[in-house]
């Protein structure tokens, strides 16, 4: 600091950058008085809602629209708590996945060697992609993942941030190359290049519909309004998203009916530009989302 000079009574002068810095040492030791009484509790609780704040946060809206001030505010914190418990936002996600996912590919990894050893002879495609999300639903039942454990699974993996992909990249990738050297046996007519496309769709696929805000509706649909287990939902959502595993290339049967519905969308494009589409007038479809469209239309009409 600097020296003290005497201005008729005992005055000290210092720079905006030394208060800062006492100010800062200061509140370190005695800024808890100031808080309020819902903010003074133990460390533990508050480290505990900062870490429940920020995975709400995460499946609703992803990493990148997520702020320390958003945390914070849902957490009824401040972001000295979240220096103290993580020191940076980062710090806090990483935290989050690591108590999230560490068990969970742990016990991925148990559960693959185990079935590799009772089936030497290889494994189907359908049961290696099951392996990646049985242990993942069972888990959703303990009271240390909670209910918003698979909505969080799908964001994770779903979430386009490069921060949450490195994550995944440094942290889980013997895992993950395990696994796709389970999917390389099970599937061995498959090039590597065109197994990771295949792969990387299937699990984008099936994340997705896990972190959708619809996925009750989903289960509704899937289960025709009787009561699933999670064998018989899990079964359902597999086959759907394993023909991205097993169907064959792009043929020439195929590619030729790709041309004639790109060679018809010309011809419907030009004609659109000289008369406008007819409104939509169907009111079963006023308010309806999108993404539960296609769902109600296969339904029989009531």
């Amino acid at each position: 600091m600097p020296a003290l000079r005497p201005t008729g009574s005992f005055h000290t002068r210092v720079s905006i950058l030394d208060l800062k810095q006492v100010s800062a040492t200061w509140l370190g030791h005695h800024g808890a008085s100031f808080l309020s009484p819902t903010q003074r509790t133990n460390p533990s609780d508050t480290r505990k809602r900062l870490l429940e704040a920020t995975e709400w946060l995460f499946i609703e809206g992803g990493y990148e629209a997520m702020s320390l001030r958003h945390i914070t505010a849902r957490a009824g914190a401040n972001l000295a708590a979240v220096n103290y418990h993580f020191g940076s936002k980062e710090a806090l996600v990483q935290e989050l996945l690591s108590q999230r996912l560490d068990r969970l590919n742990r016990e991925r990894l148990q559960l693959l060697s185990a079935c590799e050893r009772q089936r030497p002879e290889g494994l189907d495609a359908r049961a290696v992609l099951a392996m990646l999300f049985v242990p993942a639903f069972r888990l959703s039942h303990g009271s240390a993942s909670g209910p918003a454990f698979m909505r969080l699974l799908g964001r994770v993996y779903s979430d386009p941030s490069p921060f949450i992909q490195d994550f995944l990249q440094q942290h889980y990738r013997s895992i993950s190359g395990r696994f796709f050297e389970a999917f390389a046996r099970a599937l061995p007519s498959l090039p590597r290049g065109e197994l990771g496309l295949r792969l990387h769709f299937a699990l984008k696929a099936l994340s997705g519909m896990l972190a959708g805000e619809d996925m009750q509706q989903l289960i509704a649909s899937i289960s025709k309004g009787e009561a699933i287990n999670d064998t018989e939902l899990l079964a359902r959502l597999i086959s759907l998203v394993s023909p991205i595993l097993t169907a064959p290339s792009g043929n020439t049967e195929q590619v030729k009916l790709i041309e004639q519905v790109l060679q018809q969308d010309q011809v419907t494009a030009e004609a659109t530009r000289t008369t406008p589409p007819a409104a939509d007038t169907d009111s079963r479809r006023q308010g309806i989302p999108p993404s539960t469209l296609w769902i109600q239309d296969g339904r029989p009409a009531s």
